[in-house]
């Protein structure tokens, strides 16, 4: 019986000895799960982080460029919006006050006026001055008396533009001249005489 009691006893130390290093195995193992899974836990955590500061960092910058593009087109509207405002400018002017320009840079004063949208010309200077700045077409139609002779220019700030010269026939000869400028807002525009004798005078 001792002896039966004895390999009883034995067979209970081996098998908690077995028991306890089962339980020493899975606690190391669970250690070494529990580890491998904090890392992965860290490692993901770090590619959220990372992916987030990324999208932060692309939406900022999407952020800017848009704010900049809206910005650039209200420019555009603002631009666009002060030339829809911008008054229509245009005359058109008849009878000169003096037919016999017997001075060289004699201004000639077209007297009556059929339009004169934007009130850019003066009918007392004969002077043009442009109420806006803008791309401007001056047309002039002048007609020398019979056997006569006129040498016009189109004056703009005191450059001669575009020039005409011209000798009546029987049926008092005329020309047009004029030309197409960018006239700034103030400055002013003319026609003039560019020759005098006594054989000058227009019809």
């Amino acid at each position: 019986m001792v002896n039966e009691i004895k390999k009883i006893e034995d067979n209970v130390i081996s098998t908690l000895g077995d028991i306890k290093r089962a339980v020493a195995d899975f606690t190391n193992m669970f250690v070494d799960m529990r580890g491998n899974i904090t890392d992965e836990m860290l490692k993901r955590g770090d590619e959220i982080e990372r992916r987030e500061e990324s999208f932060k960092t692309l939406f900022e910058e999407t952020r800017k460029t848009l704010t900049s593009d809206i910005e650039a087109e209200k420019q555009k509207l603002i631009h666009l919006q002060g030339k829809l405002e911008q008054p229509a400018i245009a005359f058109y002017v008849h009878h000169l006050k003096d037919l016999f320009p017997d001075t060289s840079d004699e201004i000639l004063i077209f007297a009556r006026t059929f339009t004169n949208e934007g009130t850019g010309y003066d009918t007392s200077t004969g002077l043009f001055t442009a109420p806006v700045g803008g791309l401007y077409q001056f047309d002039v139609h002048t007609c020398a008396y019979n056997g006569k002779y006129s040498y016009l220019g189109l004056v703009m700030e005191g450059d001669v533009i575009a020039a005409d010269a011209n000798y009546g026939d029987a049926n008092h000869g005329c020309n047009n001249f004029g030309a197409i400028v960018r006239v700034r807002s103030g400055e002013q525009v003319w026609v003039k005489s560019t020759s005098s004798a006594s054989n000058r005078q227009l019809y």
